[in-house]
């Protein structure tokens, strides 16, 4: 069986040839190849790590199990798809509506489980019926409109929870952030939110020693005098252990809040597929059911131990694109250095220490970016709101899951925010285009329009 390990030596195994690029079967010499993969590591390194702090989860597990995720797919994907699987960001929202409600790190991770598991599903689904399938229940008008109100739920936690530490930080970090992710280049431009992270703790430190002290609202979430930058836990870390494991624990409520992600999640990876298959100049298709399902396998092993959900990268096909290396290899090597990050706590110290003000301005610009790539689809896809049949249930689920609306139906069940947001989008769609004239009922690509060709080359098999 044919797992996608083997590489050919590509040229003199150096650099790629002018024009020329390292396609996922093949590799450069072991060296580079080792250190295009700690590139890749550097590269989503910063939402890798701030999406388990800002979960609450352990940021040491989180890598290791993100490396083990990436095995996974390098592995079921038959190294076609060159691809690093991170912790997704699609899930802080969740997380923080979950534990406003009461819920802990297990009910967050075993509501993210059933989310993998549907995901699965859905993988099955695409490679037995086709993506097809996808455009039916989800065309682009409610893919966007999903992972918009998911990234715009968030606003409130950097509002409430982060800025508020350490506001002349925040904005000192959102500045130089926004200005990296402009003013930079090539791959310097894909790490802008790992550079922010630096800038921050550098900026943290000299407060410090300049102003003493801040009064301001602690993490614990009281008003008190304490220090910015607080590294006393990575003093305290070894150097080597295990990181904490702990088992799921299922919840209705919380499980309702985390299913509208798999949307997202869907969403995520068919754009990635797609985008690696033009750059290689190798057709994907055939793999987006299995790259779906993968990317649900390992978010269901991650979360069975404690650790959050994965999800492709598009930092890496950044790095990617840059280097026009798509050598699986680097990958495994990524997966190695993340497997090595994983069992240094002193190193998650490090990460678990980044101070609030810092949070603060790095999630004002990606919690904004999230809601956005929701207008992106609706872009690609070229959705016309100036259909009702468009408008009405995009515009109605946006508002309850901006504004956390919440509707009670019993004395111990509710639906709130991102849940009833996305039920609003989905089932208000559809049933109104039930009822739409024939006018309205344009239609529409899947996803994007790049991903168009799915509905020609499965409709065969789909009508079988």
């Amino acid at each position: 069986m044919d797992l996608g390990v083997r590489w050919k030596l590509h040229g003199d195994g150096r650099t790629p040839a002018p024009g020329a690029v390292v396609r996922p079967d093949e590799r450069l010499s072991w060296p580079r190849t080792v250190g295009l993969g700690a590139q890749h590591v550097v590269a989503m390194f910063g939402a890798s790590f701030v999406a388990p702090v800002l979960m609450g989860l352990d940021p040491n597990l989180a890598i290791m199990m993100s490396g083990v995720a990436t095995a996974i797919f390098l592995l079921a994907t038959r190294g076609r798809v060159p691809s690093y699987l991170g912790c997704s960001l699609s899930f802080v929202g969740v997380a923080a509506v979950i534990r406003a409600q009461g819920g802990t790190s297990a009910t967050v991770t075993g509501a993210v489980l059933v989310v993998g598991v549907v995901l699965f599903l859905v993988g099955l689904a695409v490679q037995r019926f086709g993506a097809r399938i996808i455009h039916a229940a989800m065309p682009p008008i409610v893919t966007g409109a999903v992972v918009m109100l998911i990234g715009f739920n968030l606003a409130p936690v950097t509002a409430a929870t982060y800025w508020p530490q350490d506001q002349w930080t925040a904005l000192l970090v959102m500045l130089f952030t926004g200005l990296a992710v402009v003013c930079l280049r090539g791959f310097w431009s894909r790490i802008a939110i790992f550079l922010g992270l630096v800038f921050g703790y550098g900026v943290s430190w000299a407060f410090d020693r300049i102003f003493g002290k801040i009064h301001s609202m602690s993490p614990g979430g009281k008003v008190t005098d304490h220090w910015r930058l607080d590294l006393s836990g990575v003093s305290k870390a070894d150097w080597i252990g295990l990181p904490h494991f702990h088992g799921p624990s299922f919840q209705w409520s919380a499980v309702l809040v985390a299913l509208p992600v798999v949307i997202a999640l869907v969403a995520e990876n068919a754009g990635h597929v797609k985008a690696v298959g033009e750059m290689t100049g190798d057709p994907l298709d055939d793999k987006l059911g299995t790259a779906i399902s993968a990317d649900g396998v390992a978010s269901v092993l991650s979360t069975a131990v404690g650790g959050p959900p994965n999800t492709t990268y598009s930092e890496n096909i950044g790095v990617m694109a840059a280097t026009r290396v798509y050598s699986t290899a680097a990958y495994w090597a990524a997966a190695g250095f993340a497997l090595l990050f994983g069992v240094c706590p002193k190193f998650g110290a490090v990460v678990a220490a980044i101070p609030g003000g810092v949070l603060g301005g790095i999630t004002v610009i990606l919690y904004g970016m999230i809601g956005l790539l929701g207008a992106q689809i609706w872009l690609n896809a070229r959705v016309d709101l100036r259909n009702p049949l468009n408008l009405v249930p995009a515009a109605a689920g946006i508002i309850i899951g901006v504004g956390n609306v919440s509707m009670k139906f019993t004395s111990t069940f509710s639906l709130s925010g991102i849940a009833l947001g996305t039920l609003v989008v989905i089932t208000g769609y559809h049933a109104l285009r039930a009822f739409a004239p024939a006018h309205l009922k344009t239609q529409e690509p899947l996803l994007d329009e790049g991903t168009s060709t799915y509905d020609a080359q499965e409709a065969p098999r789909a009508k079988s």
